[in-house]
């Protein structure tokens, strides 16, 4: 691990996507052991280096081999009493990425199915990649697979399409080939044994539908009577399902802030018909204060609790707080945005052509950057965009635009805002003041 990088570049997204590593878990290391130790952004948002990556990939690993974290941290500061890097001293084993001819996976341990897996999705063959699940399947039991292979592979793949080194194809073929399996699995669940009926569908817009497939199967196989309404249910269709279906329990997953928006929003709505919601998704592991304002039952970081976590809603559900809605300064705040964005939009695109700026991936930024804006609207805090725009950087930066073509666009993108956003959006040109001076 020579030359590792200790400058502060990657969110907290990032790293729990290149980790698999919970929240909690990552917070209670820094806070006990100071490690690592992110360095700070101007907004408040925890920053990390390459080298805190494999850092915590490091304490992980020796926990792998049995070490209780408070002994891995110890063994971690002893090697560097001893003047020596505990990632040079003792590197983790990758597997060999430029292997033409993959190597045998009979016997190999699920980590190494796992990176063969990644490998034959990356080279787009289907039948390895085939091949590599049924021999993870024969010897291991369909939920260990689904979420040590299918889940953590495709977070892999994920992190790796942000950092530049995997293609979009790449990224929806390994995507297709988890989902295609899910569905097989699915069909081949037996009949439900129990008479309570769940309802797992996506908020509108939400479109990653592996989360909610893998919570139907796993449900299904519990012999719970489930019903899966797939990617981008809008409201009026979830009325008629329920009115159709009278579910028990629904359950609905939001990766992004704009989709936890709407989450909201249907969350709202399901209270007031008395109907249960269970929530979960990335989003609320890289923002936990979001739980707070959904008026629904968190299940959990992970994946694999969720099952219990719903059986429990089911058996004795908690008592359903409040939330407030947003402030009025910030509903007029999203008004004054929605009139302005026709506008906010055509000088984006003027100006960038007027100064020449070879931009490249900067042309996500705009639609990205406002549908976030009006999503922390929704939520009721602007401070939450901030997190989702330095994810935005970092995903540019990661296609090598030149970091002087970003400072440029955000200092751009905040006069149009002061230009065209009339005194209800002081909030907004407030935050975009904060943020781009912190560019």
């Amino acid at each position: 691990m020579k030359g590792t990088s200790k400058t502060p570049s990657f969110n907290l997204r990032v790293v729990l996507n290149e980790t698999g590593i919970k929240p909690d878990t990552l917070r209670a290391w820094e806070r006990r052991y100071g490690l690592p130790l992110p360095e700070r952004s101007a907004g408040g948002h925890r920053l990390y280096s390459q080298y805190d990556i494999e850092t915590i990939k490091w304490l992980m690993a020796r926990q792998d081999e049995g070490l209780r974290i408070n002994r891995a941290v110890k063994l971690w500061r002893s090697i560097e009493a001893g003047g020596q890097d505990p990632l040079v001293e003792m590197p983790l084993k990758i597997p060999h990425e430029g292997a033409v001819t993959p190597v045998q996976v009979s016997g190999a341990s699920l980590v190494e199915m796992r990176g063969e897996w990644i490998r034959a999705c990356k080279d787009f063959d289907e039948k390895r990649s085939e091949l590599i699940l049924a021999q993870a399947f024969a010897t291991n039991s369909v939920e260990t697979v689904c979420i040590e292979i299918l889940r953590k592979g495709l977070s892999q793949i994920g992190s790796q399409w942000y950092e530049g080194e995997v293609t979009v194809q790449q990224e929806h073929f390994a995507s297709t080939q988890a989902i295609r399996k899910l569905d097989a699995l699915l069909s081949a669940a037996p009949p439900p044994t129990r008479d309570r009926t769940i309802l797992v569908a996506c908020p509108p817009i939400e479109d990653h539908i592996f989360p909610p497939l893998l919570i139907t199967l796993f449900l299904r196989r519990r012999g719970w009577n489930v019903i899966y309404l797939g990617a981008n249910v809008p409201q009026d269709h979830l009325d008629e399902s329920i009115e159709a279906i009278s579910p028990d329990l629904v359950i609905m997953t939001a990766m992004q802030l704009y989709t936890a928006a709407n989450l909201k929003q249907v969350a709202h709505f399901l209270a007031d018909k008395g109907v249960l919601l269970g929530y979960g998704g990335l989003i609320f592991t890289i923002l936990p204060s979001l739980i707070e304002i959904i008026p629904g039952y968190y299940l959990g970081d992970s994946l694999d609790l969720v099952v219990q976590e719903a059986e429990k809603l089911l058996t004795d559900p908690p008592r359903l707080s409040s939330t407030a809605p947003p402030s009025a300064e910030y509903q007029q705040a999203f008004e004054s945005f929605i009139k302005a964005l026709p506008d906010i939009n055509a000088y984006m695109w003027d100006v960038i052509n007027q100064n020449g700026m070879e931009l490249g991936h900067l042309e996500i930024a705009n639609e990205y950057l406002a549908r976030d804006i009006k999503a922390a609207l929704k939520l009721g805090d602007i401070g939450f965009a901030g997190e989702e725009l330095s994810w935005i950087e970092a995903l540019i930066e990661n296609r090598n635009v030149p970091q002087e073509n970003l400072r440029k666009y955000m200092n751009y993108y905040q006069q149009a805002l002061e230009k065209y956003l009339d005194e209800r959006g002081k909030p907004i040109i407030e935050w975009a003041q904060m943020m781009t001076n912190s560019a």
